[in-house]
């Protein structure tokens, strides 16, 4: 899936996004896998000094796990990497 047309759809939505895609997004907008502990996933952005801890809920991303993504790059203007 394009990553803009991936953007558009989590924004409208924060409900039924696979946990894969918003692996994708999250890496199109400069975050890595730093390390696990236990089905907790650390991601950090190189950009910023904040990391985002994530979990796979059977497939699926948690919607307020999504909100803190969005608002993390709203507040620090980050944009997406080509």
């Amino acid at each position: 899936m394009r990553k803009h047309k991936l953007l558009a759809i989590v924004i409208n939505s924060t409900h039924n996004v696979k946990f894969k895609d918003f692996d994708a997004l999250m890496t199109h907008f400069g975050f890595e896998l730093r390390r696990t502990n236990g089905s907790h996933m650390i991601y950090k952005n190189r950009k910023i000094n904040r990391s985002l801890t994530v979990q796979n809920d059977r497939g699926n991303a948690k919607p307020y796990q999504i909100k803190q993504f969005l608002e993390l790059i709203e507040t620090y203007r980050i944009e997406m990497e080509e």
